[in-house]
């Protein structure tokens, strides 16, 4: 999913690239190139051990969750035995293609079937994440220097977007990091070829980043001459193409519920995303003003901006963040408009392209340079300790919890292939050898074999049962001809009688 090394450091020709003071430096060739940019290669293998450490964390101490891990593990366990993906947790052999177009996840199938475990999703992830440092370092290192290229790549390794993404489950969002960083890099150094052939894979990866590539297109058009022009306007025809298609037709026929049931399912205003409708002064306040209240989103956008002092601003790479950040602020669903989860993963890799891009285009060297610098990483250093990558240096991170042990054991009771209905932070650990569903949700099978509950869970992580809910629907399933297998710790493993 990324350039070799030497051919994303090869982002210009040695004319074209210019230190911190602007001037041509001469490019070492071989061996010597090699050994000047070890330290790009160890900085990314050290933001892959941190963002592993972090996501395996969350995931054995039971904060991973059915939406979003064990729905992925589920698709990636179907193209790992040779089918179309299908996901238990959302619906009944629901198929997952119905829900969004991310057919890149067919990618994870061999390594899957190396490593049956939720747990490969999540190094994935890591790996994913951590190689997309390389195309900007390379880049900031030619454009700006070697000095400027270190801060910026660690300041970008340690974002908090990043941060978050890795620290909440699995998302094929991971692929699109590479792909993105390798594109703006590749635009920003000229090479506007190279720039649309690593953007056009974005449309299999998920079905609204063809309007990213539309964007990066254009951008192409833009900056490039004639012949790159005919390039840039046919890679952004390709992206919306490619959005229209999926959403019109490619999903809807996979949907059980046809065209009407998906665009239900996903309607911004809907029950699907939270909201509870409103009609057409609804959907002009999501698109005016709403964009910019609540507060919430004000801050999501400060704090995106902030870590390169908002100088991304100046760049027009900072445009391919528009689409994500649109549908983002234009959604009802509350969840989009803030910091946590996933949801700024895509964010980061443009604001640091776009940070580079301004830096080299204003020329800036020297002290101005050093300031800039100074202040991306006092920003990075402030945030670090409020967001997930700060539990890697925290001792409680790698203490153990005895509970994790007897609901391992309690686990293990289950047999393969059983079909369960589990609590929300149970279910990925069951997604690799049963047939999974969450507990207390309206969509899950019925009548399974065993249901396993953790009646413990903190209010914080409970869902979609409060724990009064919860006791009565354990009482009403008792009652209703299962029985307790095994019992202690604050899990409750019943088996049905029958």
């Amino acid at each position: 999913m990324h350039a070799p090394p030497s051919d994303v450091a090869a982002a210009l020709p040695p004319q074209q690239q210019s230190g911190p003071t602007g001037r041509s430096e001469p490019e070492p060739a071989g061996g010597a190139r090699a050994a000047s940019d070890w330290w790009i290669r160890a900085m990314a293998g050290a933001l892959f051990l941190a963002y592993a450490t972090v996501s395996l964390h969350v995931h054995g101490h039971l904060l991973s969750h059915s939406f979003d891990l064990g729905i992925f593990v589920q698709a990636v366990r179907s193209y790992a035995g040779g089918h179309l993906p299908v996901s238990e947790i959302k619906g009944p052999d629901f198929p997952v293609l119905g829900d969004h177009f991310s057919p890149v996840l067919a990618l994870l199938a061999p390594p899957y079937r190396l490593w049956p475990s939720v747990r490969m999703l999540l190094v994935a992830q890591a790996a994913l994440v951590a190689v997309s440092l390389l195309p900007l370092a390379f880049w900031a290192r030619r454009t700006l220097g070697t000095p400027a290229a270190a801060v910026i790549s660690a300041c970008y390794g340690l974002s908090w977007g990043l941060a978050s993404a890795v620290a909440f489950d699995f998302h094929e969002w991971a692929f699109a990091v590479p792909l993105l960083t390798c594109s703006l890099a590749a635009l920003g150094s000229g090479r506007m070829r190279a720039a649309a052939y690593w953007a056009l894979p974005l449309v299999l990866v998920k079905e609204d980043l063809g309007i990213t590539v539309a964007v990066i297109g254009l951008l192409i058009a833009w900056r490039g001459g004639r012949a790159e022009r005919r390039l840039g306007l046919a890679t952004a025809a390709a992206g919306l193409a490619a959005t229209a298609v999926c959403v019109t037709l490619v999903i809807p026929a996979f949907h059980p519920g046809g065209f009407h049931g998906y665009f239900a399912s996903h309607n911004p205003g809907g029950e699907g995303a939270g909201g509870s409708g409103g009609g057409a002064l609804e959907l002009l306040h999501q698109v005016t003003l709403g964009l910019i209240t609540p507060q919430e989103k004000v801050t999501t956008l400060i704090l995106v901006l902030a870590p390169t002092l908002f100088l991304a601003l100046r760049s027009p790479l900072a445009l391919v963040a528009l689409p994500t950040m649109l549908w983002r602020f234009g959604s009802s669903y509350a969840p989009h408009w803030g910091t946590g989860y996933h949801y700024s993963m895509l964010v980061m890799p443009v604001v640091f392209a776009a940070f580079i891009d301004a830096l080299h285009r204003r020329g800036t060297s020297g002290r101005s340079l050093g300031r800039y610098l100074a202040g991306c990483a006092a920003v990075t250093l402030l945030l670090l300790p409020h967001y997930p990558l700060w539990q890697v240096v925290q001792p409680s991170t790698y203490r153990a919890d005895p509970r994790l042990a007897v609901a391992d054991r309690m686990m293990a009771l289950i047999p393969d292939g059983a079909t369960v209905q589990a609590s929300d932070g149970l279910v990925p650990h069951l997604a690799d050898r049963t047939s999974v569903s969450l507990y207390g949700w309206e969509d899950s099978r019925r009548d399974p074999q065993w249901i396993m509950v953790d009646t413990l869970v903190a209010p914080q992580y409970r869902w979609p049962l409060s724990s009064m809910d919860e006791q009565i629907a354990l009482a009403a399933a008792r009652a209703g001809g299962y029985v307790p297998a095994a019992e202690r710790a604050g899990f409750v493993l019943l088996k049905r009688a029958i």
